[in-house]
């Protein structure tokens, strides 16, 4: 019995990520080949496996973020850009609020979605072990660094275990 695929209606014309054969396909990056062209705050590696920077995407910008032992991130925020992030390996903290007084913790299997414009502060937990996260932004990759705060401004962070 043939799957019927006849539900499956196509809105919308793809031609505009056809290759140069006129081909609408799936495109690979292959491990070692992403793109490092990323914005990026100081310390924290961004990798681009699926970006406007080497793929047809238009709206999408996906990659690995990775931060050093004990790392943590200048203030930022993301402009319009909508993150989802996906905790790896490691243990992660975000700061948050008008002063960076709040803040979520993360472990390896987290979710995590940071609404567009929110100023935060990433920080890798672990003192020995690096942190790494898969991330996702729409509409692509936008960092906008912000002044930096003192590490005793933000609760916690200096006696962490």
């Amino acid at each position: 019995m043939e799957p019927d695929f006849s539900k499956y209606q196509l809105e919308g014309d793809p031609s505009a990520w056809a290759n140069e054969n006129g081909l609408v396909v799936p495109v690979v990056t292959r491990g070692g080949s992403e793109g490092g062209d990323t914005g990026q705050s100081g310390g924290a590696s961004r990798i681009s496996g699926v970006s406007i920077q080497h793929t047809p995407a238009k709206r999408l910008w996906f990659g690995k973020v990775s931060n050093e032992a004990g790392y943590r991130s200048v203030p930022h925020h993301h402009g319009e850009a909508e993150t989802g992030g996906y905790v790896l390996s490691g243990r992660a903290r975000i700061y948050f609020g008008g002063r960076f007084e709040d803040y979520i913790d993360m472990a390896e299997g987290d979710w995590v979605f940071v609404p567009p414009f929110m100023p935060h502060v990433e920080c890798n937990l672990d003192r020995n072990n690096p942190l790494t996260w898969m991330t996702t932004r729409t509409p692509e990759n936008i960092v906008v660094n912000l002044p930096q705060v003192d590490d005793a401004d933000l609760r916690h962070w200096a006696d962490r275990p």
